[in-house]
């Protein structure tokens, strides 16, 4: 009885921890989006490297929605012993840690899969660049983000911005990020010893290998925790009623 009830608090903290950062996630996602400007100025004077932000709005709050309703199961389903809603917690995680197993034994093993995605994640990639960068705003901030941080430009080299909807409604600039002065240029002033992102994006991982792996490591660990208490749970409910 005293091992069951420490497993639902485990489960009570662990997930209460999930549900307010995605509580946090989803709420600082709706601020962005609704009035970036305030946010800006909150944000700028109290932590300005996190000045991305405003970048990602809708995707600070699909992570924050997924997080929220995540710890929500999580905690409910322990407090009220609810079978139901540690199965579907339970079925949640098992998902993506497959996922995760079976992606990193791809990029591992079958070097030739990792190929094809790559290559289907740089279609993707010039295709944003060319249509969407510029335009949409979601997608232009994601890029900005990448390229200000890896000091990248493009995912190629500046080439990909060649004739696209940024080039051609920019007087057939680039952008800051491939320039030598960090200001739109013509091609004449552009940086070119400056890096496509997916260089950058490989010498970054050969740079900080362990500690990718370490934080990969630990989530798995956190995911199998998250797995073999929500079926313990599951399988203990009505044993001591």
């Amino acid at each position: 009885m005293v091992c069951f009830s420490l497993l639902k608090v485990m489960m009570f903290v662990f997930n209460g921890i999930i549900f307010l950062g995605g509580l946090a996630l989803l709420g600082i996602g709706i601020w962005v989006k609704v009035d970036g400007g305030s946010f800006a100025k909150v944000l700028g004077a109290a932590a300005p490297q996190l000045m991305q932000l405003i970048n990602v709005g809708y995707l600070l709050i699909a992570v924050g929605t997924f997080l929220l309703l995540m710890g929500f199961m999580g905690c409910w389903g322990a407090v009220k012993e609810s079978k139901c809603l540690l199965l579907v917690f339970f079925v949640v995680i098992l998902i993506l840690f497959i996922a995760e197993v079976a992606g990193a034994i791809v990029v591992l093993l079958f070097s030739s899969v990792a190929n094809i995605f790559v290559e289907h994640l740089q279609n993707w990639a010039l295709k944003t660049l060319k249509e969407d960068y510029g335009k949409q705003e979601d997608i232009t901030g994601i890029w900005a983000t990448t390229m200000k941080e890896l000091k990248c430009c493009g995912f190629n080299n500046y080439t990909d911005f060649n004739n696209s909807y940024f080039y051609q409604t920019h007087t057939e600039k680039y952008p800051s990020f491939c320039c030598s002065d960090n200001k739109e240029c013509q091609e004449s002033e552009v940086d070119h010893d400056k890096q496509g992102c997916l260089n950058e994006f490989q010498v970054f991982l050969s740079r900080n290998g362990k500690i990718v792996g370490g934080v990969a490591l630990a989530i798995g660990v956190l995911e199998l925790a998250a797995l073999a208490v929500s079926l313990i749970l599951y399988c203990q409910i009505g044993t001591y009623a």
